[in-house]
């Protein structure tokens, strides 16, 4: 006999996850990658220098520019957010800090979008789990709340998110407002006020976020599942396709808004048909998902009755597969393949969410184990070579530091090492807590995944933090340039400077940076060592000599010349 749904539920597996410590482990997960870092190579210091542009008002808003150079995608509602926040805060507030605040907002209001989409996705009545004939099933309240934390734990548990997800970049807020396009969609027909203004907040914002496409096939998709429910009562129809009718409606305009500012683009670039980009493409999916997507293709196969019945999916299966399929499908056709996959990490936690209530007990334990072998031994990895930095001991660990990042100083900071401490000991404690209580609720397959998550992801912020600074950022290939000018100098001039560099020489520099030309008399040019045809092209050798070259302490790819003017120009 086929039951209605897979999911047998009783009212004891449904137990609340409590608030308090669900709200402690976002604020773990939020903080760190915000605090106590200087803006890294090379999206996030590209975006950042956007901002401070548009801060100091030296670029227009509708189209921010660094030295004459537009952003390599559209978006600019990320540089605005950046910028408004630059200037409202107060002089004592770092700006690279300032800019950061509303991504703190952004991610924490994702983290809240992906809760209550996947919460009113299992209020579905085809989402229910099967009625007992005598009582005692989960109630759909106590249901939904359950599943909405399986679905938030996800989210915070696959692998792809947490740097990304902490970086001051479009990526962000494509992230956000994909999340609240999905709440919107997803809580419509239980509410009418939140879902139009996340709505129109949502697939706006995504417009203005460089993803004018996404934004524009995500509310047509929506629209048609919208009509296509076959969940709700058939009194109702009506108001369904005036809801439907208002969602085309909406996403006309965002198409008309993206058109007005000039936002369509065309970046559409099929993968190359050679196994290499294939296996590329394919590695990225598996760990940048995990572990979501193994859970996901579980739901598809315990819940395929429901995507095929009655000829049209139900929602709570419809809407996320769109979400997800749209940005996988853009993750194979454009050049950032990474931040196309971020966009669907909401929409893959709410499917493995529903794969939980359907675990057998083998299953969850496998789940469990390789789990807790994976993250103990990445956090014991973490903390032997950070005792390596600090001592020397084990010498291996501290050779390879020092052979990869030569000219590292490492330092010690009370602070972040007891925060690693209680980290730690919270991530034993929640091994000890998950074998001995709580067995029958159905989140507790992904308290583990989503722990050890944080758990790396806070070490990494605490006790790297100070070697990820100077591996991943501009600031030691800027120190030694200054060191090299030894004063200040009035301006200088660039040639091949990517975006990020020279928003990393006017930040850590505080330089005047211009492009070569005759007329600017700088005392010192900066040619990336790619751009070296356009320099003996350009160049007057009467006027420039040779000095040094630098190059990048932790990128053998990125050398820089620098050259001292001899002559002024003319002479």
């Amino acid at each position: 006999m086929n039951q209605p749904t897979p999911a047998i539920v009783a009212q004891g597996a449904v137990r609340r996850l409590p608030r308090v410590a669900l709200l402690l482990f976002c604020i773990a997960y939020v903080l760190p990658g915000f605090l106590g870092r200087v803006p890294w190579k090379s999206a996030d210091m590209t975006a950042f220098g956007y901002m401070a542009e548009l801060a100091r008002g030296a670029t227009q808003w509708f189209s921010p520019q660094i030295m004459g150079f537009p952003p390599e995608g559209d978006a600019l509602l990320p540089y605005w957010l950046g910028a408004w926040a630059m200037q409202l805060a107060p002089a004592w507030i770092a700006p690279d800090f300032a800019a950061r605040i509303p991504y703190v907002l952004l991610l924490t209001l994702t983290l809240f979008a992906v809760w209550y989409g996947t919460y009113y996705l299992a209020r579905s009545p085809e989402a229910q789990p099967v009625a007992f004939a005598f009582g005692g099933e989960a109630l759909p309240p106590d249901y939904a709340r359950a599943m909405a934390d399986g679905g938030l734990l996800a989210f915070i548990a696959c692998l792809g998110l947490a740097q990304l997800s902490h970086e001051t970049t479009p990526a962000l807020a494509q992230l956000c407002f994909t999340a609240l396009s999905f709440y919107a969609f997803a809580v419509l027909p239980y509410k009418s006020a939140a879902p139009a203004f996340c709505g129109v907040l949502g697939l706006t914002g995504l417009a203005l976020s460089g993803a004018p496409t996404l934004a524009v096939l995500f509310g047509t998709g929506s629209a048609m599942i919208h009509l296509l429910d076959r969940s709700s009562e058939p009194d109702a129809m009506r108001r369904k396709a005036l809801e439907a009718g208002g969602i085309a409606l909406l996403t006309l305009l965002v198409a008309l808004l993206s058109a007005w500012l000039n936002l369509w683009r065309w970046r559409i670039e099929l993968p190359e048909a050679s196994w290499t980009e294939w296996q590329s493409l394919g590695r990225l999916l598996l760990w940048f998902t995990w572990p979501a997507w193994p859970l996901v293709l579980w739901t598809l196969w315990r819940w395929r009755h429901q995507l095929i019945r009655g000829g049209a999916p139900s929602r709570h299966l419809a809407l996320p597969l769109w979400f997800a399929g749209i940005s996988v499908a853009a993750t194979l056709t454009t050049a950032s393949a990474d931040r196309s996959l971020l966009l669907a990490l909401p929409a893959l936690a709410t499917l493995a969410a529903f794969a939980l209530p359907t675990l057998g007990r083998s299953v969850a334990a496998l789940i469990d184990w390789f789990t807790l072998i994976f993250f103990s031994g990445c956090a014991f990895t973490i903390w032997v070579i950070w005792i390596a930095m600090q001592t020397g001991v084990p010498r291996q660990p501290a050779a390879n530091v020092a052979r990869l990042a030569p000219g590292f100083e490492p330092s010690f900071s009370f602070a972040p090492f007891l925060i690693a401490i209680a980290a730690t000991l919270a991530w034993a404690w929640l091994v000890k807590w998950r074998v001995g209580r709580h067995r029958a609720a159905i989140w507790k397959s992904l308290v583990l995944p989503a722990g050890g998550a944080a758990l790396c992801w806070l070490l990494l912020m605490t006790l790297w933090l100070p070697l990820l600074d100077f591996a991943r950022s501009y600031a030691p290939l800027v120190r030694r340039t200054m060191v090299i000018m030894q004063h200040q100098p009035r301006c200088v001039e660039a040639l091949g400077l990517s975006r990020g560099q020279i928003a990393a020489f006017q930040f850590h520099g505080r330089l005047v940076i211009r492009p070569m030309d005759s007329n600017n008399n700088c005392p010192w040019l900066i040619v990336d060592k790619d751009a070296l045809t356009m320099l003996r092209a350009g160049i007057d050798p009467s006027q420039w000599t040779f000095h040094s070259s630098m190059r990048h302490p932790s990128d053998r790819n990125e050398d820089l010349l620098v050259y001292k003017r001899t002559a002024p120009p003319g002479s």
